[in-house]
């Protein structure tokens, strides 16, 4: 019987019931909703489900396969955790958009046609705007309205594109296409814009860390993982996104040593990740293709293992940047471990998750003979270990002693911590369970070897040797309290001076507008028509240099006099009267 419901409609119907519920009950139901979509995706076969049919198409709710399980699994993992973490939480316009908003990315997951992909990808947009708004400040609605702005603006260009290649190729299905033509350009751009791929990436660090505590957590996981998950259903082995994906991995490693707020970092450290997504969607051999799928799979826990550790932070203190934090591994030591966990899987450091993930993107790399992407890859794993792997526990938890003795966060958010890192260290540990559900299989790759262990080893110790030598040789780049302008400034600015422009030549257009039908045509136009004969032979005059004087009643500088019309009520009746002769005898006619 709960096979028959689609995973999305349990989230999403099962919100809107939250608000009615109370207490101990409530938070049964919403950790409940979950467990139940997870269910289904277990016992269920693959193939197509829930489809219905609307006009001339079928709407496919329910693409059962190997890659679209991957994403249920995992989505329905992190919603699990992320509902615990926020579960004290008396806001229910948190809880019911982070659910709609967890719905939306399981419906994505499992659509079979465009037009269901777009109903969800929407779905999602609308719902984790209210995360951002939920924090109820000036700088967060600012955020979210920006938020909101780039999304619909993706989306629509997602909308274009499927429009154009329903019409061309008559069908709706979510497929393989190649990067060609109008229709597939658009619809890649709509994708790369959720993706977070540069130069249409600072809506992330803009908005994430603006949004509360616990819509963080939710962020992190759904919109960017679910837009490497539609990129490897539909371009897979598009070259173009090895090199996007290649200077995604490095160009948010700068900004992130800059940065000063420990959210914003994690945000630049999230676009470097999908980085190495996207470019193992660009490879798109199988071990490329599986890298890319496990390291979501892993990528999504111990991301939002970061910003529930450093989340707590905020929340027990009410401070979030490196000059205002350190020292409270002294009083918050479970929490501080929780974050060293989650920075460790993320700088891929053996026998953490990341590890056995990360490699498999940097093989196929390799195998594939792109020394220079492989040498991008290189570096920006080095980068993530400096500033996510280092700087964020660092300056949060360790550093110099801001006085700071908070306790350690509430039971659940404890818990849910406590399950990201076992998760992260588990299948660091034993990767195997997580290859077999890989779309590809058996996975001919091992993560631990010699090479590849003493090789990574390497890599982060130099890292590390790097940020001390500079910590103590004080030529770190120092934690400011200001804003780093990134790509956004193009639109923010160039915004403005497009409004101020088009302001302006409104304002023109309007004012000669009022001039030529409000005041100039409608005076001579009346002078006219209350003596046409006269005002006609006075203009023939005027135009011929003649003199008017002679004409009796002709006076160009005279005002219209007041002219007595019939009632308003009676030329609406009459319009009225005329409509219905009209439509009588379009009817009688036929």
């Amino acid at each position: 019987m709960i096979n028959s419901i689609p995973p999305a409609a349990i989230f999403i119907i099962g919100a809107l019931f939250i608000p009615l519920l109370r207490g101990k009950i409530k938070s049964a139901y919403m950790l409940l909703l979950p467990v139940l979509a997870f269910y289904i995706l277990v016992t269920i076969p693959e193939g197509k489900h829930w489809v219905f049919r609307l006009l001339d198409y079928d709407l496919i709710f329910g693409r059962i396969d190997r890659l679209s399980l991957v994403f249920g699994y995992i989505f329905s993992i992190i919603s699990f955790i992320a509902i615990l973490f926020a579960i004290k939480v008396k806001d229910d316009v948190q809880h019911v958009a982070g659910l709609i908003y967890a719905g939306g990315a399981l419906g994505v997951t499992f659509a079979g046609d465009f037009f269901s992909l777009y109903i969800f990808w929407e779905i999602m947009a609308v719902a984790s705007t209210f995360l951002i708004l939920a924090r109820r400040t000036e700088k967060s609605h600012a955020a979210a309205f920006r938020y909101i702005l780039v999304h619909v603006v993706g989306g629509l260009f997602l909308l274009a594109g499927i429009i154009i290649y329903v019409a061309k190729t008559g069908t709706t299905e979510f497929a393989f296409m190649e990067l060609k033509g109008l229709a597939a350009y658009l619809i890649f751009f709509g994708i790369a814009v959720n993706a977070a791929i540069p130069p249409l990436h600072p809506w992330l660090q803009d908005a994430y860390p603006e949004a509360t505590v616990t819509g963080a957590v939710f962020l992190s996981a759904f919109t960017t993982k679910s837009a490497v998950y539609v990129m490897a259903r539909i371009f897979p082995g598009a070259e173009l996104l090895i090199w996007l994906g290649a200077f995604m991995t490095a160009i948010p490693i700068f900004y992130a040593v800059l940065e000063n707020d420990i959210r914003r970092v994690l945000a630049y450290s999230l676009i470097n990740q999908v980085g190495f997504m996207m470019c193992g969607i660009g490879i798109g051999t199988a071990l490329a293709i599986n890298g890319t799928v496990s390291h979501a799979f892993c990528h999504i826990l111990y991301k939002a293992l970061l910003f529930m550790s450093v989340g707590s932070v905020l929340h027990v203190t009410g401070k979030i940047r490196c000059t205002d934090l350190g020292g409270l591994y002294k009083t918050m030591p479970v929490t501080c471990l929780f974050c060293m966990i989650g920075a460790a899987s993320i700088s891929a450091f053996p026998m953490f998750s990341g590890f056995i993930s990360k490699s498999m993107i940097i093989s196929a790399a390799g195998h594939g003979k792109l020394v220079i992407v492989w040498l991008m890859l290189q570096f920006a794993s080095a980068g993530v270990f400096h500033h996510a792997g280092i700087k964020v526990p660092f300056f949060t938890f360790f550093g110099h002693d801001s006085g700071i003795r908070a306790k350690e966060p509430p039971l659940n958010m404890m818990i849910a911590m406590g399950i990201a890192a076992f998760f992260c260290v588990f299948i660091g540990l034993f990767p195997q369970p997580l290859y077999n559900i890989l779309p590809y299989t058996p996975v001919d790759y091992v993560a631990y070897t010699g090479a590849h262990v003493v090789g990574q080893l390497q890599l982060l110790m130099f890292g590390a040797l790097a940020f001390t030598l500079l910590i103590l040789s004080g030529y770190y780049p120092a934690e400011l309290r200001a804003i780093n302008l990134d790509t956004d400034w193009f639109y923010r600015k160039g915004s403005r001076l497009v409004v101020y422009v088009f302001a302006g030549i409104s304002m023109k257009i309007a004012q000669i507008c009022d001039f030529l039908f409000i005041k100039f045509l409608p005076e001579k136009l009346g002078a006219i028509s209350r003596k046409p004969l006269i005002s006609l032979i006075g203009l023939y005059y005027k135009s011929v240099g003649k003199d008017t004087a002679p004409l009796e009643g002709f006076n160009e500088k005279a005002k219209p006099e007041t002219v007595n019309l019939m009632p308003a009520g009676i030329s609406v009746l009459l319009s009225v009267f005329f409509l219905m002769l009209l439509a009588v005898i379009f009817f009688v006619g036929l």
